[in-house]
């Protein structure tokens, strides 16, 4: 009789309720710090929203800031995969498309980095995690090596694969040259000097493969 009980009702799955924990928090984190800026976004705070205890929370991270770099995360990787960047053999790295034209690939993806830093889902979680990356020097190591780095080893991939085709020479360091038309588009965005757009994105790809001296 009792293994019948069992079979229609059967034991709650940890692993299922532990995932759907994890999930709730990341909305939660992610949804303060939009509503109410990192500094008054605590882990308190994250608990009730998520619907779950604190100690919940301290189990899997260490600090708020812990809690809001894996939220992002998982955050920028879902919008990868949305975006269909992911590998088609499911694996978990991205890549820039190769069409052959690399201006139109750089400019391609640059809009897309534009459109992102423009959607408030994405800019408050990534303004707040800049923010404290610099006076936080463990966080901001981490955010620089599990987010950024992995991002700009996609621009080497692809300036490597143009060298090869030799559309870019072959003395060219390309993790300096990225840094042409993603460095300037990071400093506008950050310090407010001036509004991103894809026209401007399209300019700093031009300038960059092409100089700015007479032709």
């Amino acid at each position: 009789m009792a293994s019948n009980q069992s079979a229609r009702h059967p034991a709650p799955d940890a692993t299922r309720r532990s995932e759907r924990s994890r999930r709730a928090i990341y909305d939660a984190a992610l949804a303060l710090v939009v509503e109410v800026g990192y500094p008054k976004t605590t882990i308190e705070g994250i608990a009730a929203r998520a619907g779950v205890g604190k100690q919940t929370i301290y189990r899997w991270w260490s600090s708020k800031a812990d809690v809001l770099l894996e939220a992002f995360l998982d955050l920028s990787e879902q919008a990868a995969e949305t975006a269909g960047e992911a590998r088609a053999d499911g694996g978990a790295a991205y890549a820039i498309p190769d069409t052959g034209d690399l201006a139109a690939d750089l400019k391609a993806v640059l809009r897309a980095t534009v459109d992102e830093l423009r959607d408030p889902a994405f800019e408050a979680p990534s303004r707040a995690l800049a923010a404290e990356g610099v006076v936080n020097e463990e966080l901001g190591r981490t955010f620089v090596a599990r987010l950024l780095e992995p991002q700009l080893q996609l621009y080497v991939d692809r300036l490597r694969a143009a060298q090869e085709a030799g559309d870019v020479r072959a003395d060219v360091d390309p993790r300096i040259a990225l840094e042409l038309f993603v460095s300037p588009l990071a400093q506008r965005w950050l310090q407010y000097t001036a509004p991103i757009s894809h026209d401007y994105t399209d300019t700093l790809v031009d300038y960059a493969l092409h100089g700015i001296a007479p032709r």
